[in-house]
This record gives structure tokens, C-alpha cells and sequence, in this order.
């Protein structure tokens, strides 16, 4: 048995002998002694020209009835094929069905709302356009790792069973753990801050869960985060090092996943133009551009959907708001020494009506400021004493972000809703593979 080639390795092996393992994604036939099998592999597509005689006559047939999404093994010649997807096609002189799919296959030609799709998440993710993000995922989280990596940054790993809140105590989701309730955690942060006083320049990367009501095409209850956090940073160096990683990510994405925006559809023009600087403006100044548009709030308001599109439309790259009102932001942000009604972080807002997609800043590292705090917004004393003592033994100032990975995909990709963004997403009415229980 020749040792089996991958789909995408195929133009460089015109005239080899190969073998191919994969899934029919199309079969058809040209009269009674030719058809063609388009099979995919994971690293692409290729056309199988299966003619009667060249293969044997049971193989032939079994080839010319192949239902969709059977899995097979072909082996044959690569030939050129200019008019082919990667200029080749494999000209079969064996094909074996592995396994035949069962019945009609759930994903047919006719089209398919994507609520139906959703439910179906388990088979559209052969299709091409899940494909495409899922490889653009795969970019981003690889960018965004050697990016922080080459700059000197630790992965450490937090932990995703907390005892209490780090954004909102009305976002947790309590789980029983030996007789006790602890939560899913919202942000590695906290622990972030501890290992930033231990190794400088950190970051973390995992699963993060907020329990929000919320049914925007911006918000899933279950996401991946990406959190840096830097000892002895400040707001300017945090608003330096989110410019850097999103148009690091931007530009590899270009350039190593061009096959899969163009499957996408996605204008690559409007990604080219996320280049250094990006526009800064003050809170202030972002309040002062929304007057007079229906998107107008008045200050100490927080910035929803409307604000943040109709403040992109001014720029065609991401654009850095900063300085918030203090009363909008979490317990832990350092009001500015110089204006205190505000706190030195930092949003960092995607164009094309995308919003936010980085938020961070500025820790308090002042004992006294933060006791006042867990007392203003409620939260238990206890639970916060070890991040406390961050402050008691070193008070090493810090600051850092989190960047949401499906809401910086979707916008990367054009994508209409960030659960495109996710493997298998979980809304607030939707825990995949449970419809039953949990509905659409």
C-alpha cells in the first residue's frame, strides 16, 4: 500500500502514483463508462476521474452509485488539470468505499436556513464555508500566539472553576463542586495579574462563560479569550500592544488563508487598509461625534451596538476608545490620577459594524481603592483576599486586555452572526447538540 497523500500536497506529484482517503462531496456521470468524484480530505478538494475499464467493473459501479459524504479510498495518478481546483485531478485506477453514508444526507443541494444548519452543526462543518472559518480561526489563534510569544510573553494557563466574579456577579454560572458552588470563570485576568508578578509579560488562552440574556448576533454565552497582562505596563504600552497583535493577525491572515476569504466571499480591500496607527479617541471625544446621531448618549453611558457602529463608519480600521466613566467599568480599573470620574482603559472597536472586540487597561494596584471597590459593587471579601495580597507584597502596577477570538474571526471573515465563529456555539438558547432540552 502506497503511503497516503493529502489533497493539498497533489500539485506537486503530477505523474506519481498516490493514494487518497477522504469523503464524496459530489458525484456525477458522463454517460455509462465515466464519473466523477469530488472528494475532500481536510486539507482540500480534488476531482477523481473514475472510468470504466481502468478500474475494475464492481468498483466502477460502486463508484458511479456513491451517496454523498461516503468516506473512500482512490488511488490513481495525479495528472494535470489546469481547469481544476490546484490545476490537477487523480485519475483512478482503484476505489474502495469505506464506509457508505446511510440514507439521505441531512445537508442536500437545496439551500438551508442557517437555524436548520446550526442544528445540523456536526455535518455542516464538512461544507466549505465552515471549512474556511475554522482554517481562519486556526490562523488567528497561531498569529496571536507567536506574536505575543516573539514578544517576550509566557503562556500560563488559568483556571475555568472560580470561587467568585471578576466582571458581574449577574454573569456567573454557578456549578456544584464538592458540596460547594463555585462558577465558570468570565476572565483568566485575575490570575493573569498574578503571574505577570512572577514572569513580567503573560498571557492566557482558553474558554471563558458569561451568563448574559442576550440574543445579539455579537454575544455567545460560551467563548475563547486571549488575555496578556504585563507587570509595570501602563494604558499607552496595553493600546500599543493591541494595535500590534490585530494587524499582526490581520496580515497574516492575508496571507495565508487568501483561498479561504475568497471561499468566504469576504472583501479582502476592507482588511488591507488595517495597517498602524489606528485612531485614538478619548470617550469624550467619541460622545461628542455621536451628537446628533441616533446613536447620541449622554455621558456615564455605557456603549452599546449603535454606538459602536456608527462610530466605526468614520474609520476604515479598528479605532481605540479610551478613558471611560469609571461607574461602567469593572471593580479592579484604575481611575486616571488626573480626572478620577474615569479609568485608564481602552476598547478596541472592529470596523464594518463588528464593535467591540479587545477591552482592557489599567489595574489599580492602591490596597485601599480596591477594598472601597469590592465593597461598592458587592462582592465577597473572602474570595478576593489572594488577589489582595497582589497588592499587599509588591503592588507592582500592571495592565492588560482580553480579546474575544470569535468576535475578531467573524469580523476577519464578514460572518453575519459570531456563532459562525465557533465550532459548536453556545447561545443563550442554544447548548449544541441538545435541542430538546434547551430548544433553538
Amino acid at each position: 500500500m502506497k503511503e497516503r497523500a493529502w489533497i493539498v500536497d497533489l500539485p506537486g506529484r503530477v505523474g506519481q502514483e498516490v493514494v487518497l482517503l477522504g469523503w464524496v462531496r459530489h458525484c456525477r456521470t458522463a454517460g455509462s463508462r465515466l464519473c466523477f468524484l469530488e472528494v475532500r480530505d481536510g486539507s482540500g478538494d480534488v476531482q477523481v476521474v473514475v472510468r470504466e475499464g481502468e478500474v475494475p467493473a464492481a468498483e466502477f459501479e460502486a463508484a458511479a452509485r456513491v451517496p454523498l459524504e461516503s468516506s473512500v479510498r482512490v488511488a490513481g495518478t495525479v495528472v494535470a488539470a489546469p481547469r481544476q481546483a490546484g490545476g490537477v485531478e487523480l485519475k483512478a485506477r482503484a476505489v474502495a468505499v469505506v464506509a457508505a453514508t446511510k440514507g439521505d444526507y441531512p445537508l442536500g443541494k437545496k439551500d438551508h436556513g442557517v437555524g436548520y444548519l446550526m442544528d445540523q452543526r456536526h455535518l455542516w462543518l464538512r461544507s466549505t464555508r465552515p471549512r474556511a472559518v475554522l482554517k481562519v480561526r486556526a490562523e488567528v489563534i497561531r498569529a496571536a500566539r507567536e506574536h505575543l510569544d516573539g514578544l517576550g510573553y509566557t503562556c500560563v494557563d488559568a483556571p475555568i472553576l472560580t470561587p467568585a466574579a471578576a466582571e458581574g456577579t449577574a454573569t456567573l454560572f454557578p456549578v456544584e463542586y464538592f458540596g460547594q458552588t463555585v462558577y465558570l470563570s468570565q476572565t483568566g485576568q485575575l490570575h493573569m495579574e498574578a503571574a505577570a508578578q512572577a514572569l513580567g509579560r503573560v498571557y492566557c488562552f482558553g474558554p471563558t462563560f458569561r451568563a448574559e440574556k442576550s440574543k445579539t448576533r455579537r454575544h455567545l454565552t460560551e467563548f475563547w479569550m486571549l488575555e496578556p497582562e504585563a507587570a509595570f505596563a501602563d494604558l499607552d504600552e496595553m493600546m500599543d500592544l493591541m494595535e500590534g497583535l490585530i494587524s499582526t493577525v490581520v496580515a497574516r491572515v492575508l496571507e495565508r488563508c487568501r483561498a479561504e476569504l475568497d471561499a468566504l466571499g469576504r472583501d479582502v480591500g476592507r482588511l488591507q487598509t488595517c495597517r498602524p496607527p489606528f485612531p485614538r479617541v478619548s470617550y469624550d471625544e467619541a460622545l461628542a461625534r455621536l451628537a446628533g446621531t441616533p446613536a447620541e448618549i449622554p455621558w456615564g453611558e455605557d456603549f452599546g451596538a449603535p454606538q459602536e457602529d456608527q462610530l466605526s463608519l468614520a474609520y476604515d480600521r479598528p479605532v481605540l476608545v479610551h478613558r471611560f466613566p469609571t461607574r461602567i467599568k469593572a471593580f479592579y480599573m484604575r481611575p486616571d490620577p488626573e480626572r478620577p470620574e474615569v479609568v485608564l482603559g481602552c476598547d478596541l472597536i472592529a470596523p464594518e459594524g463588528y464593535g467591540e472586540i479587545i477591552g482592557g487597561g489599567e489595574r489599580s494596584s492602591d490596597l485601599a481603592h480596591l477594598e472601597a471597590q469590592l465593597d461598592l459593587h458587592q462582592l465577597p471579601r473572602a474570595a478576593y483576599e489572594w488577589y489582595l495580597d497582589l497588592r499587599r507584597y509588591g503592588a507592582a502596577p500592571s495592565a492588560g486586555f482580553g480579546m474575544g477570538l470569535e468576535r475578531v474571526v467573524a469580523w476577519i471573515c464578514g460572518l453575519d452572526h459570531v456563532r459562525e465563529a465557533a465550532p459548536f456555539a453556545r447561545t443563550m438558547y442554544k447548548y449544541w447538540l441538545d435541542n430538546e432540552l434547551f430548544g433553538k
